[in-house]
């Protein structure tokens, strides 16, 4: 009698994960935003988190290994140069039409004067042989979405005798008076508040503060050298959770900090302020942008992430730290009014807001310094920017940063 088989069992079919991998910094790779991506989008979104200079770096020798790049519009100087990054098609951005003036221009309105440095109209748009320019086309280089007005912040009950809070100037970074000042360590961001605190004192007057020549970079760091042999800049920072740390030690009592710091745990209870320099403003400009390794599926999912960020929901998480969206009507419909008309408004807080995690960060009555979002970015002074001279600036920065008594 023939032997009887069991039929065979058939192997599993492995379906591959569907994964987004997202290179950004802690400003806007946040877990509430990476949750909600894979609840609305049904893939998951991983991010890895870097500090700016550390990210570019990866954004230029390790395209593979993304396929999203979450950065600043100046960085693009950098990858779209190594060819990290592909030009991103208009046709399949389903909201451009949403997106406002400030990306698409470089300032707030068109009556405004041009503003110099890094805008990020100036790399905006891919032309027919491979040049960024802001001659508009079908095709972009980053997807503009987040941005700011930054200046810098002091501890209020600090404030040097004689300081009037009614008269903030760059020019106060330099004031040996506070003896305990601090910059962000990036070249492109740290090196222009610098610029800004020393034209502001009357020291050096730069032909193009957005693009120094060599002798006016050497002019900066000579200044701002002196000033670290005397012991003013202590310290340097190369994240928000740095600088806020450095400020509620008391280890700066004035510099550079970003608003996104300002909401963190370590700065509960710490009196600073953030100015309202009456030389304006420092702007800067994110976006994302997608790698050219990514294809098929990856390219696809890169797609519907970018879209889904320009709709507004993500937006709403990073207002509540501060930073301002490319379309900020599809933002609104996303914030309760109270925060709307403190974060966009410049009205007070008619409640506790909470923060992009969702503990409390601004208390009823408080107003945000330097009014309403089109009173802030109609007052950006210089954008963040890589001049010319990058390289050299660099080197100068380093002698700064790195000097020893």
């Amino acid at each position: 009698m023939p032997r009887t088989h069991e039929p065979l069992s058939r192997p599993a079919v492995l379906t591959k994960p569907r994964i987004l991998r997202v290179l950004g910094t802690a400003s806007t790779v946040l877990d509430p935003i990476l949750r909600q991506a894979k609840a609305d989008l049904g893939f998951t979104v991983e991010g890895k988190v870097l500090d700016g200079n550390i990210a570019h770096q990866v954004g230029v020798v390790a395209p593979e290994s993304f396929d999203v790049y979450d950065q600043w519009f100046h960085n693009l100087e950098f990858v779209w140069t190594a060819h990290s990054i592909r030009p991103i098609e208009l046709s399949r951005i389903k909201r451009w039409s949403d997106v406002g003036e400030l990306a698409l221009t470089g300032k707030a309105d068109a009556a405004l004067p041009p503003v110099p440095g890094g805008g990020p109209n100036r790399l905006l748009y891919v032309q027919d042989d491979g040049r960024l320019s802001e001659t508009p086309a079908d095709r972009i280089s980053m997807l503009p979405l987040s941005h700011c007005a930054d200046s810098f912040g002091y501890r209020r009950g600090l404030l040097p005798e004689g300081a009037d809070m009614g008269a903030e100037s760059w020019s106060w970074l330099l004031d040996p008076a506070w003896k305990r000042a601090t910059l962000q360590s990036n070249a492109s961001i740290g090196a222009i508040d610098g610029i800004l605190a020393v034209q502001a004192a009357g020291l050096v007057q730069f032909r193009d503060p957005g693009n120094l020549s060599i002798a006016e970079i050497d002019s900066l760091m000579s200044i701002l050298i002196s000033l670290r042999r005397r012991g003013h800049f202590p310290h340097f920072w190369e994240t928000q959770a740095q600088s806020a740390e450095l400020f509620a030690r008391g280890r700066a009592r004035i510099g550079s900090i970003w608003s996104s710091a300002l909401v963190l745990p370590t700065l509960r209870g710490v009196d600073i302020r953030t100015a309202v320099p009456k030389e304006g403003y420092r702007g800067w400009f994110g976006g994302m942008s997608i790698s050219r390794h990514a294809a098929g599926p990856a390219l696809d999912m890169a797609y519907e992430y970018l879209n889904w960020w320009l709709d507004g929901w993500p937006g709403a998480v990073v207002a509540r730290h501060g930073y301002y969206f490319s379309a900020p009507e599809l933002v609104r419909r996303h914030l309760k009014a109270a925060e709307w008309d403190y974060w966009y408004g410049g009205r007070p807080a008619v409640d506790d807001l909470a923060g992009p995690l969702g503990d409390p960060v601004v208390g009823r009555g408080h107003i945000r310094e330097g009014g309403a979002y089109q009173e802030r970015v109609s007052r950006i002074a210089i954008w963040n920017a890589v001049m010319d001279e990058h390289n050299y600036l660099v080197r100068r920065w380093h002698d700064f940063l790195n000097f020893r008594h």
